[in-house]
C-alpha cells in the first residue's frame, strides 16, 4: 500500500502513480517597491525560484536586461515558458551551487527580485566578488493557516503517512500554528530545512538532491525499506 503523501511547497507537484495531497504552508503576499530601480540597464537578472518569476512579469517590458539566469531547472523551464532565454543555471538547486559555477565580468550590474526574506548569501557574495547587486524585496511569505489546520486535522485522524518539507519558512509556519500532533514521518529537501525541523525538536529524512522528484523518491525508497 502507497503512502499519502503531503506536499506543502507552494508549486504544484504530481506523479500519476502516487497518492500525493497539495497543500502549501506557505501563501504570498506581493510587496510594493521603489520602481525607479528598474531605470538601469543590467547585465543579468537572476531569479531565485518560481514566484519570483511570476510576481515579477507584470516589470519585465519596464527593466532593460542583457542575460537571465535561474537557481534550479524548474525554475528555468518555467523562465522559458514565458518567453525569456535563460544563459544560466547550475545542476546544483541552491544558492551555495550557483555561486560555485556563475561568472561574469567584473562590475557587472545584477538585479535579484526576491523574496523579502530569501538568504543574504547571494546578495552578499555576489557584491563581495566585485558586482553591483540591486536587490528587490518583491514579495513576502505568510503562512497559509487553512492548510495547516487541516494538515494537521488529518494527522490526529491518522488521514496521512509522510508530510514533506522544501523550505525552512514551511517548517517555522507549520510548528508555530497551533499544537503539533505527534508525528515521526517527516522528509525535507536540503541541510537548511533539516536544521529548521531539528529546532523544533523532531527529525527527518533528507532528499539526495534538492529537487522535488529525489524527495518523492526518497519517500518511496524509506517506505519500501520499512515495509521489509
Amino acid at each position: 500500500m502507497r503512502p499519502v503523501i503531503v506536499m506543502t511547497q507552494t508549486s504544484k507537484f504530481k506523479q500519476d502513480d502516487k497518492h500525493i495531497l497539495h497543500k502549501p504552508f506557505i501563501d504570498v503576499e506581493p510587496l510594493s517597491f521603489d520602481i525607479n530601480l528598474l531605470d538601469v540597464d543590467y547585465d543579468w537578472l537572476i531569479f531565485s525560484s518560481k514566484n519570483a518569476v511570476k510576481y515579477f512579469q507584470p516589470f519585465l517590458s519596464q527593466v532593460n536586461v542583457k542575460n537571465f539566469a535561474a537557481i534550479g531547472a524548474k525554475t528555468a523551464e518555467y523562465c522559458k515558458s514565458l518567453g525569456l532565454d535563460v544563459l544560466f543555471y547550475p545542476s546544483d538547486y541552491s544558492q551555495e551551487g550557483f555561486l560555485k559555477y556563475f561568472q561574469t565580468e567584473k562590475n557587472s550590474k545584477i538585479l535579484i527580485p526576491s523574496s523579502a526574506y530569501a538568504r543574504p548569501l547571494m546578495q552578499r557574495s555576489l557584491y563581495q566578488q566585485g558586482y553591483q547587486v540591486c536587490k528587490i524585496d518583491l514579495y513576502r511569505p505568510v503562512p497559509h493557516t487553512k492548510n495547516i489546520a487541516d494538515v494537521k486535522r488529518m494527522m490526529r485522524n491518522n488521514e496521512l503517512d509522510v508530510i514533506t518539507f522544501a523550505s525552512s519558512s514551511a517548517v517555522k509556519y507549520f510548528f508555530e500554528q497551533s499544537e503539533t500532533p505527534r508525528f515521526n514521518h517527516y522528509y525535507v529537501i536540503g541541510q537548511q530545512t533539516l536544521d529548521t525541523v531539528k529546532q523544533y525538536g523532531y527529525d527527518a529524512t533528507t532528499s539526495n538532491i534538492q529537487t522535488l522528484d529525489s524527495l518523492i523518491n526518497k519517500v518511496e525508497e524509506s517506505w519500501e525499506n520499512d515495509a521489509i
